[in-house]
């Protein structure tokens, strides 16, 4: 794998220290009993057999653990012995070893969080493409994970369709996330890999960056397309509600339940089901969710008969459950079956070249929904956009965008008056935006009690129900005349 080169800053650390396998996780015969590295090695299994993309696991002598059909060549297949095969006979086609191979650094810098090889098409290198250091429960690296460039027609037997290797081009979307920068597109790549798993996913990022939107793009890439997507914002109800709402109820079950309610688990069965920011459930529910995956049924609340069910669990938390697990806040059982696929969403401040692109989608969508004519954004504006902290990410940006699209004139979109200032953080936005509201809605109902009683500030201020020395200040504040 010569060649390479550290890529430590492209690949954040959530995603380095929640793909996990231990260094006894082989995919034979020495495969551990561990029921957590069990379950991820049969999602790496469910999720890379089949596949037209290359992938391999290898522990730290570079020994093949696992890979895939389309990882061997037709020539190799037959002359390499699978079982003890080292990645330089596997891959680069050699007897013997590359050398130093760059790869070493996922072992042994605990700094890198990815490899690749750029020279991997030349025909003398493996064609390693991304490769990622997989740590055991102990936080050691003791594998790692191997995505391969795409291999030459001679070389892959189960090829992608045109339209897949179209997809694979490096298109600046996928679903409706979009992004061209390295920690994107790996985002892409390892969302097509899981997509066709029935592994559960957890979802993890900062709130405003797109986790509903990834969640989304999984389900309609999946064979589950055609099946219901139901979304569940754990925190926003409280325990009794959030599983009745989850698993439903028969009817008599307590006060107010005067029938039966089917639940979104079973609204969503055979499809899938989004149970967004999972960290803020009770302990009490977090035991019910539990045993639902391991049993994979449901009772409803008062029931006295369990419903199976079919549906893929997807979760998100802005909170690194990890360290929830870690303050005993969170289960450690449910958190190793909900992360068995786990995906990180970068913040906008760790993906700025993805910006512009980000811009122009939103402001082309922001004039279609005013009706406003296409708008053109000044590249003095687009430095501040780039620049700007953004720490309501992908949200505060679209906000920010269509405000602007709404308060201003003209072909070009320059909102000096929005960014000369600094972007503000969201809560900051929200709160001068509720401010404006009510100061706008003031004024209005102050200009039409003087209009009602004829511009008499005595009889105003008694329509308005306030002193008549307020509503002076507030004739100065609003510049009444």
């Amino acid at each position: 794998m010569h060649g390479c080169e550290a890529m430590g800053s492209t690949v954040p650390s959530p995603l380095k220290n929640e793909i996990a396998l231990s260094d006894s996780a082989r995919l034979n015969e020495s495969a551990p009993t561990d029921p957590v590295i069990t379950a991820r090695i049969e999602a790496i299994k469910q999720l890379a057999q089949g596949l037209s993309d290359r992938v391999a696991v290898m522990d730290r002598s570079f020994n093949v653990v696992y890979a895939n059909e389309a990882a061997w060549s037709a020539d190799q297949a037959a002359k390499t012995n699978r079982s003890r095969a080292k990645c330089y006979e596997a891959f680069a086609h050699r007897t013997d070893p590359c050398g130093t191979c760059p790869a070493i650094k996922v072992f042994e810098a605990p700094g890198v969080e990815c490899v690749s090889c750029p020279s991997g098409g030349d025909g003398t290198a493996c064609g390693m493409q991304q490769a990622f250091p997989l740590a055991d429960v102990n936080g050691t690296v003791a594998s790692m994970l191997v995505l391969f460039s795409p291999a030459p027609r001679s070389y892959n037997r189960n090829r992608a369709t045109p339209e897949g290797s179209a997809r694979h081009a490096g298109d600046d979307r996928l679903g409706d996330l979009i992004g061209r920068s390295p920690i994107m597109r790996q985002l892409f790549d390892m969302t097509r890999l899981v997509a066709d798993s029935s592994a559960t996913v957890l979802i993890q990022g900062e709130s405003g960056t797109g986790k509903e939107l990834l969640a989304n793009t999984i389900h309609a890439l999946s064979n589950r397309k055609d099946r219901p997507f139901v979304v569940v914002d754990c925190g926003s109800l409280p325990e009794t509600l959030l599983e009745s709402e989850l698993f439903g109820h028969v009817k008599g079950a307590f006060t107010g339940a005067v029938a039966n309610k089917r639940g979104l688990f079973e609204e969503a069965d055979g499809g899938t089901i989004f149970l967004d920011e999972i960290a803020d459930t009770t302990p009490t529910f977090q035991a019910k969710l539990l045993r639902v995956l391991q049993e994979g049924e449901i009772k409803p609340v008062g029931g006295t008969r369990s419903l199976k069910i079919h549906a893929r669990v997807i979760s998100a938390s802005n909170k690194d459950l990890a360290d929830l697990v870690k303050a005993k806040t969170f289960r450690q059982d449910l958190y190793y079956r909900l992360a068995v696929l786990p995906l990180y969403l970068p913040a906008l401040r760790e993906r700025r070249e993805d910006i512009p692109l980000l811009v122009q989608h939103f402001v082309a969508a922001s004039c279609v929904r005013h009706h406003q004519a296409v708008r053109q954004v000044a590249e003095k504006t687009m430095r501040a956009l780039r620049d700007a902290p953004w720490p309501g990410n992908v949200r505060q940006l679209q906000h920010h965008v269509e405000r602007a699209v709404v308060t201003t004139a003209g072909p070009w979109l320059v909102c000096d008056d929005l960014v000369s200032g600094g972007i503000v953080t969201e809560e900051e936005s929200l709160r001068s935006a509720s401010r404006g509201a009510v100061a706008q809605t003031e004024r209005t109902r102050i200009v039409d009690a003087l209009q009602k009683t004829a511009g008499n500030r005595l009889k105003a201020a008694k329509l308005l129900k306030i002193s008549r020395a307020s509503l002076y200040n507030k004739l100065r504040a609003y510049n009444i005349e």
